[in-house]
């Protein structure tokens, strides 16, 4: 099973500036966060599943189905059935459903555009972006760590889970209690192992000079071309678009 949400394939996404994805991810969360209209977010979602199958990456949205689905299927019951009522306000179900689907498709346009993201880009490259954007070295550092170390601890708990099973550990048998109570022999010796990798790395970053005050350097990389500039103006003008929208009050809750 593979745990790493990268794809390796050559593609034109993987090919762009780390910093130009990076850039027009940043831009499509904000033109996506300002409007609640799913009219409005539907194209949104429809350019990054375009980007998913430029970058190859429908593969990681159809093994991580069993969220997706889910995610979009919950948040537009909840935003249904819960939707912010003022006092002497007029709301209908069909008014209620609608800023529901609109919760949702922002929700899922947000992941979808981070999946995508991590599909065509690697830690390193997520990394170099980072620090050549102002991002402190240390803050990028512990930022694409988390990336680095959660396949890390899923790799180990699936290693110790075969363990358990081939020991005559059942994980499907009784209720909903007793399974959560077979996974404390998973979870014990995943926690003892994050614990001593931890402490093994803070010491190999020690070794290799982590707290040293010099200026990185990192590998040469090409320089930005008009492909990157395009793709950054590209969802620049959508970001500004939709701030426009946002400002004269279209797609808004209220608009409708």
């Amino acid at each position: 099973m593979a745990l790493s949400l990268y794809v390796e394939q050559p593609s034109v996404l993987h090919q762009r500036h780390p910093i130009a994805k990076v850039l027009a991810m940043l831009l499509l969360f904000v033109a996506t966060f300002v409007l609640d209209d799913p009219l409005m977010l539907a194209p949104l979602a429809v350019l990054v599943l375009c980007g998913a199958w430029v970058g190859k990456a429908f593969g990681i949205l159809w093994r991580l189905r069993w969220i997706i689905g889910p995610v979009f299927v919950f948040t537009v019951l909840l935003w249904t059935v819960f939707y912010p009522v003022q006092a002497n306000e007029p709301v209908t179900r069909a008014h209620a459903f609608r800023f529901g689907l609109g919760m949702a498709t922002k929700l899922e346009t947000f992941i979808l555009t981070g999946l995508v993201f991590l599909a065509t880009t690697t830690v390193e490259e997520f990394a170099y972006a980072l620090t050549r954007l102002g991002v402190p070295y240390r803050a990028s550092f512990v930022l694409t760590l988390a990336f680095r170390l959660v396949p890390v601890f899923l790799d180990a708990a699936l290693t110790v889970r075969d363990a358990q099973r081939c020991r005559g550990l059942d994980f499907s048998r009784g209720g909903i209690v007793a399974r959560i109570a077979r996974y404390v022999p998973v979870i014990v010796p995943v926690f003892i192992g994050g614990l001593r990798r931890a402490d093994q790395m803070a010491f190999a970053l020690e070794v290799r000079g982590f707290s040293a005050e010099r200026k990185r350097t990192t590998l040469p990389r090409a320089p930005v071309d008009e492909y990157d500039l395009l793709l950054v103006g590209v969802t620049l003008a959508l970001a500004v678009l939709y701030l426009a929208f946002w400002i004269r009050g279209v797609g808004a809750v209220g608009s409708w």
